[in-house]
């Protein structure tokens, strides 16, 4: 059995999808993922599907879509009924939010250790199981599906940034501009990405256009927060406007080290 959440929702067992079209039913199982291998109580499901006026029937209504899911999952001890609820038994490597979370900390390690072949090589392959924009889609976010979906996506954003941060301590540079303008396009209140590309574009010999991705980073972080780029991404812009060198590998060398202690928003050469 297969359960994947890292786009739209889906279960597949014996390489087949199993198709769980009915919205309550989905939500259903979307809150049971969410508590995995948990006692998640009856009180607790018939909110996630009714929210704050469930019907009188609401108790049967539950039994009944628990009864259905379990005839969809083919497998009826998958969800059992506890004292006060119910439990949804998710094996090891069997839901694709626990596989991209660890292969996302191998890579953290492998970073922290300064492999950062590994560490790219990880991090992709965590970015690879994702099919889509945003998980649970198609399932209405609220509760705890709201919870994990939004650490979900925020994770996906923050492990994008730690892939380019690797390819950029490797001393790439020119291939990650078209990836790096998406992000900023995608993310345009976050920092990184913007400094990341200004990074990669100067390295490139495009030093103008790095100038304009912080002017441009400026311009959307004053309109949309009221607020000035923080200190690094204005450290860095001044180190391009000075044609600071040591923003370039160093010849022969195929990694860098990181422009701000203790920060990866730019990089500098071996000293």
């Amino acid at each position: 059995m297969e359960f994947r959440v890292l786009g739209r929702l889906e279960v597949r067992r014996d390489g087949w999808c199993i198709g769980i079209s009915a919205p309550k039913q989905r939500v259903l199982l979307a809150t049971l993922l969410c508590h995995a291998n948990e006692t998640v109580s009856r009180d607790h499901l018939v909110d996630a599907l009714w929210g704050e006026r469930p019907p009188r029937s609401a108790g049967d209504n539950l039994r009944i879509y628990v009864y259905h899911l379990r005839r969809l999952l083919g497998d009826e001890g998958r969800i059992a009924r506890r004292t006060y609820g119910y439990i949804l038994d998710v094996r090891s490597g069997e839901l694709d939010a626990d596989s991209f979370g660890e292969m996302a900390d191998r890579g953290l390690a492998a970073g922290a250790a300064d492999d950062q072949a590994t560490a790219s090589r990880l991090f992709g392959g965590a970015l690879a199981l994702w099919r889509g924009d945003a998980s649970f889609a198609e399932v209405p976010r609220r509760g705890a599906v709201s919870a994990m979906a939004n650490m979900l996506d925020e994770r996906r954003e923050v492990v994008a940034e730690a892939r380019i941060e690797a390819e950029l301590l490797l001393g790439r540079s020119g291939e990650l501009v078209g990836e790096l303008r998406h992000l900023v396009t995608a993310n345009p209140l976050r920092e990184k990405p913007y400094a990341q590309l200004m990074l990669a574009l100067y390295r490139a010999g495009r030093r103008a256009e790095a100038l304009k991705v912080y002017r441009n980073a400026r311009q959307v972080l004053i309109e949309e927060l009221g607020l000035e780029p923080g200190p690094e991404l204005r450290t860095l812009e001044a180190a391009i406007l000075n044609g600071d060198a040591s923003l370039l590998p160093a010849p022969g060398s195929r990694q860098v080290r990181p422009l701000f202690a203790g920060s990866t928003h730019a990089y500098l050469s071996p000293g």
